[in-house]
């Protein structure tokens, strides 16, 4: 990389070797953002090509209107690089916890095979196009195929991250009235078999799930229902091999992904299958530069809209070969996710600001093991990245020569939005990038006015906003339009998020101007977390807050108001007995404290934004709005003794 005052290029080299190289791309896509994103659209296969390239009736709108496809045909049949060529190419790498077991290698042939024969089998369980269907698994190769089957028949996936409680999956399938959830009997975290079919066994209660087809993963004991539940095997082995893919519309429904909810009620973002298809192959081509000989490895697990899109479908829809894990990057040895990089030949690696913050702490002697010369394009996404972890990954893992690609975006973005290209860049540690090519980003004061470089204000989203942004919230319109529309205009997408820009019109992302919280770059809401500790019923109010963590960015604490005296100790057990039942172990409780009363407005709203300060030693500022001002100092005074 070229360093030009404090800011850094890539060098001529990789600028040849890049899909997108050449500036001409922002000048040609902000002149006419429609008919750029058409005519990338049109590098994908459809069935029937479109009538109309974008319709907006605020806040709805639609892309490609008219035209017909499937996104597996995409991935097989009519892939870019033609199946003939692709199929003997391994599609997919496994790679298991246990170091004793063998990974798993699937070529795009054998992939396709799978996918038609789950496919198959939902057909006969009577899943039909735009069914919902429950995918509860760990990362393991059939949570890839189950969502592929899924889309080649036109039903609506909706994966629920593995390590979520009973609770969780109960919500999301009440939510999405799925008939069928594909599951696990269990999965391996650390060493320790996690028995996944009892959490879905409780979690699928009092729902509509009829039907549960059971992946043997671990092979522990677990119940099975009579005519209930099929073990995945018996039902596919002797299926066909071929299914006829649904041809879907461009707005038909391809997932459903939950994100938490500021009322504590998880959102279900609405992803549509050509905007989705068009922004994944996209964005995966020209941010992580892919091609037929790249190993693309994502850390994310497939739960989150990380994983749907760049650990499944933008590498696929490239016809790469990407990589899953089971465990975690740094069991059973701290440098666990180094050997996987050199026993593969990973060449792109995308991954959390967590995980480098943890990489960071490995002895020098053991990093100078690896040479990682296999490496072409460094990844961060999750949470913004500071500036300290920006520059170690920069330099001991990219040796000062690779890309390092910060990327912004949302689940409910389904794709990168804000990144630099890493053929073009600039680079700059700790900011993200320039918008994507066909973007329109802008940064707006409290009045709705853009704001000029160096001033921090709420990041918004302008027609004719991109291809994968969601369509809607499941069920509830009005929430999609609390959430979204209205804080500047039905024209406006509002992200919640707050960033200023430099001269150069690189973005930097500041933090949330809602109460959520980013634990280890998952993204969990206080409404939610609250909810669920003021149901302990001595539990009077509560309030949540992130508080900075050097290796997680943030974990959540909570601030509680008892109805009668209990000890800390046990009021902390009682806490997080509820979130793990509720949410799960990502949402523990660091600290729980029990204080008289929590600050408040006049209209009773708990500023916890007061209750955060506290923490990171940020004026509090006026507190002449609260209703009972003393009480912060009676909290500041607690806290001084309690930390």
């Amino acid at each position: 990389m070229i360093k030009k005052k404090n800011l850094y290029y890539p060098l001529d080299e990789i600028k040849k070797r890049a899909w997108a190289n050449n500036p001409q791309i922002y000048r040609e896509a902000a002149k006419n953002p429609v008919k750029f994103w058409e005519k990338l659209a049109k590098e994908l296969f459809w069935f029937k090509s479109w009538k109309k390239g974008f319709l907006h009736k605020a806040p709805y709108f639609k892309w490609f209107l008219g035209g017909k496809i499937n996104i597996t045909s995409n991935i097989f049949e009519k892939n870019i690089l033609g199946f003939e060529k692709i199929k003997n190419k391994v599609a997919l790498i496994w790679e298991p916890e246990s170091l004793e077991e063998k990974p798993t290698i699937l070529t795009y042939g054998n992939l396709f095979r799978k996918v038609n024969k789950l496919a198959n089998a939902l057909l006969k369980l009577g899943v039909r196009k735009g069914d919902r269907v429950g995918i509860y698994l760990p990362m393991i190769p059939e949570v890839i195929i189950s969502m592929l089957a899924c889309a080649r028949i036109g039903a609506v996936h909706s994966v629920v991250f593995s390590a979520f409680s009973s609770q969780a999956l109960k919500v999301r399938m009440e939510d999405t009235k799925a008939k069928v959830l594909i599951t696990s009997d269990g999965y391996y975290r650390k060493g320790k078999i996690i028995n996944l079919k009892q959490k879905a066994d409780q979690g699928i209660k009092g729902t509509n799930v009829k039907k549960v087809v059971v992946v043997n993963r671990a092979g522990n004991k677990v119940g099975m229902k009579k005519r209930r539940d099929f073990w995945w095997k018996d039902l596919t082995e002797k299926e066909n091999d071929w299914s006829r893919p649904k041809v879907m519309d461009s707005e038909d429904l391809l997932f459903i992904l939950y994100t938490s909810g500021s009322t504590g009620r998880p959102k279900g973002c609405e992803h549509v299958t050509g905007g989705y298809a068009v922004q994944a192959y996209w964005t995966g081509k020209w941010i992580f530069d892919l091609k037929e000989d790249d190993v693309f490895w994502s850390t994310a697990d497939i739960g989150w809209v990380t994983g749907h899109t760049y650990s499944c479908y933008a590498p696929l829809l490239n016809g790469a070969t990407f990589l899953i894990f089971e465990g975690a990057p740094n069991w059973p040895f701290p440098d666990r996710w180094a050997k996987i990089i050199e026993k593969y030949g990973v060449t792109t690696f995308y991954t959390a600001p967590t995980a480098i913050r943890m990489f960071e702490k490995l002895s020098k002697s053991l990093l100078k093991k690896y040479s990682f010369n296999t490496l072409q394009i460094l990844g961060s996404v999750g949470e913004p990245i500071d500036e300290t972890s920006w520059l170690w990954y920069f330099n001991e893992i990219g040796k000062g020569k690779l890309p390092l690609v910060d990327t912004w975006w949302q689940t409910e973005t389904g794709g990168v939005l804000i990144t630099s290209l890493p053929g073009m860049g600039p680079f700059k540690p700790a900011f993200t990038g320039l918008p994507f090519p066909g973007v329109k980003i802008d940064i707006l004061d409290e009045k709705g006015k853009s704001l000029p470089a160096g001033k921090q204000g709420a990041l918004v989203i302008l027609p004719p906003f991109s291809p994968g942004l969601l369509r809607g919230v499941y069920k509830n319109p009005k929430k999609y339009l609390k959430t979204y529309w209205t804080e500047y205009s039905k024209k406006v997408y509002f992200t919640s998020d707050t960033a200023y820009k430099n001269k150069q019109g690189l973005l930097r992302i500041v933090g949330r101007v809602d109460d959520v919280i980013k634990v280890a770059g998952h993204r969990l809401t206080t409404g939610e977390l609250e909810n669920i500790i003021t149901a302990i019923p001595n539990i009077a109010e509560s309030a949540v807050v992130g508080k900075p963590d050097k290796i997680k960015g943030e974990v959540p604490v909570a601030f509680v108001v008892l109805k009668k005296p209990k000890s800390q100790k046990k009021v902390k057990k009682e806490v997080n007995s509820q979130v793990l039942q509720g949410i799960g172990p990502i949402a523990l409780i660091k600290e729980v404290f029990i204080v008289r009363d929590l600050p408040k407005t006049r209209s009773g709203k708990i500023m916890r934004r007061i209750l955060k300060r506290l923490f990171t030693g940020e004026a509090l500022g006026d507190l002449s709005t609260l209703a009972n001002p003393e009480s912060v100092e009676v909290i500041k005074k607690q806290l001084k003794n309690s930390l």
